[in-house]
């Protein structure tokens, strides 16, 4: 029996802010085996994104063996799809090719 796939808790504020800058955006996070957890388009651009939390210590931020195994495979036989891991809503924007706001 599978477990619930756990998500990070930055990953709704990600979502929505991704949303709202007019991304369409699919959660993939139940599929497990250390498949990511988001798609993300805009403007013929399609990223897929792993989400850390970047308020944890870098030790809870790692890729998971199933995560690292997962991205392997991907940039050695996908080379035309961009997988991305992203740890704020900057990341998240950055990685669409989004303004990110200025910090005053």
């Amino acid at each position: 029996m599978r477990r619930a796939a756990r998500v990070d808790d930055n990953q709704a504020e990600i979502v929505a802010a991704l949303r709202l800058a007019g991304c369409n955006v699919q959660s993939i996070a139940a599929v497990g085996g250390g498949c990511p957890d988001l798609i993300v388009g805009l403007n013929e651009r399609v990223v897929v994104m792993e989400i850390k939390d970047g308020e944890k210590v870098p030790s809870a931020r790692k890729l998971t063996k199933d995560e690292q195994k997962w991205h392997a495979i991907w940039a050695d036989q996908c080379r035309a799809g961009v997988v991305v891991v992203v740890e704020s809503v900057d990341d998240a924007r950055r990685a669409m090719g989004l303004a990110v706001a200025a910090r005053v």
